[in-house]
Order: C-alpha cells, then structure tokens, then sequence
C-alpha cells in the first residue's frame, strides 16, 4: 500500500514538528494493520526566513518516527516554498486478507478510541501563543505519539474495521465508518478531552475546520441529549488516535492492551448500532 500526507508546522520547535508530521504521514499505514516498509520526504522549506539547521531538525525529528517502527528512510524532495510544509509518502505491506478498512463496522461491536480531542483547539492556541509550555509539550507527545503499537496491538484481537482520525475530527470520520450499513453511537462523556482544551474551546479558540466539520456532519448527527462541548466531536484534529470497531468480548482485553503499550487515555466510547435514521448518534 502507498500513502501520502504532509501539513504546516503546528509547533515551534522544528525537532518536533518533524516528529508530529511524520506520525501523521504514517497513521494511515497502521490504520490499515500494514507495517511500513519506506518512507519519502516531502519538504517545502521556507529558505529566506530560516536556516538551514532548522531544516535539518525537521528531518531528523521524521527520521526518528521512521525507525520507530522499523521503516527505512528511502530519500526525497525538498523545494522552496513561502510557507514551510513536511510529510511522508509512505509505502506499506499487509496482507490482503488482514487489511482493516474504515468502513465494515460489524453490528454489536464497540467503539474504542486511542488518543483524546482537542487537538485542533490546541494547535489553533499554540500558534496564537496562548499555550503554556507545559500544555505545549502534552499537546506535542499527543500527536508525536505513532499509532504503531496502536495497530499491532490491536491485530491480536477480533477487529472488524478502523480509521485513524485527522482532519475530518471524530465525527467526520465515524461518519466515513458508519457508511450507509450501520449507525454508530457514542457516549460523550466517555470521549477522553485534553483538559487545557476546554477553556481555549469556550474563549473561542476553535479552528476553521473544525466549524467545517459541524457544518458537514452535523447534517448526519441526531442527540438524544445536548453537550456543552459538543464542538469537539467535530474538532480538526493533527495526528489523531485510532478508532477502533473489537468484538465485545475482546473489548476489555483491547483496552488493556492499548494502555500498557503507552496509550493512557484509550476509552470504549460506543457502540455499533443497526441503521437508524442518522448515521451518528450522540447520548
């Protein structure tokens, strides 16, 4: 399998920023159960305001994504650009019959999620320079965590589909799952939120393509009941968690698994339901 992305810088620190676009780039990969085998950089570096060592950092900081799960870095290409842009196209191997999809959710299954919300909110704050470093630094393991572990914990287990969650927020890309076979419905408040987000959230600090997402999808969405901070079921996120679909009887064993591979904030969060008139269901 061959995948692509790339994004804009979310922190300021060019190590880490590396480190963030290359677990965003290589999501898909693990998403999927693949392993990856090679991985291409994509640069656009802004040369007339940044030194070369910056560039050098950003590189380094994928590199060390790669080898954390064992691929290998195959090359290149890096232009001049006005804004500053660094991913990988990466290039991945599972087997036909294991390959998890993001849209075969099987009826009865529960709906694991693997790293918390509120990763737009966040990033929209860091580069508005309201964030703390402290809050800077969380926000920043978050997404350079890799799913990696994620998705070799999950293959020991009965798992019927998955999707990683980027840009499209939560419920984007539940709505991408839930196809037009089954509905899948969610328990808010089991939804695991970074804490520092929910202030930034309520002083308006959201992402235009967070609204985006509301906008779209919300169309799809019925609420049994009505949630303060429902705006992070929509929320944009950079280097998201797995959402998960396990047998029930695997759930527990799942769950326990993703948290002693470094996965604290992992958490059942739904279920898969028969079709209801809405694709998504929040109570």
């Amino acid at each position: 399998m061959q995948t692509v992305d790339y994004i804009t810088p979310v922190v300021d620190d060019p190590f880490v920023y590396g480190q963030v676009a290359a677990a965003n780039s290589l999501s898909d990969v693990f998403a999927m159960g693949a392993d990856v085998l090679t991985a291409m950089n994509l640069v656009g570096f802004d040369g007339c305001h940044h030194p070369k060592e910056v560039l050098g950092e950003i590189l380094a900081g994928g590199l060390s994504k790669i080898k954390e799960c064992g691929g290998v870095l195959a090359g290149g290409h890096t232009i001049e650009t006005p804004e500053m842009t660094y991913g990988l196209s990466v290039s991945g191997l599972v087997h036909p019959k294991k390959i998890y999809r993001n849209n075969t959710p099987r009826v009865g299954d529960l709906l694991i999620l693997t790293k918390p919300i509120g990763l737009g909110v966040l990033t929209t704050a860091i580069k508005a320079d309201m964030l703390d470093e402290k809050a800077i630094e969380k926000t920043a393991q978050i997404m350079a965590q890799l799913n990696y572990k994620g998705s070799l914990a999950m293959r020991l287990y009965d798992v019927s589909a998955c999707t990683d969650i980027t840009g499209f927020g939560l419920a984007g890309h539940a709505l991408e799952m839930a196809g037009n076979s089954v509905s899948l419905e969610f328990d808010f408040s089991l939804i695991p939120l970074i804490e520092e987000a929910i202030e930034l959230a309520s002083m308006g600090i959201i992402p235009a393509g967070t609204y985006n997402n509301k906008a779209y999808v919300s169309l799809h969405v019925k609420k049994i009941r009505a949630y303060e901070d429902d705006i992070f079921f929509y929320d944009a996120q950079t280097s998201g968690g797995l959402l998960i679909s396990v047998n029930p009887k695997d759930a527990q064993k799942l769950l326990s698994t993703l948290k002693e591979e470094g996965y604290e904030y992992s958490q059942i969060i739904g279920e898969v339901k028969n079709k209801d008139e809405k694709s998504l269901i929040i109570r």
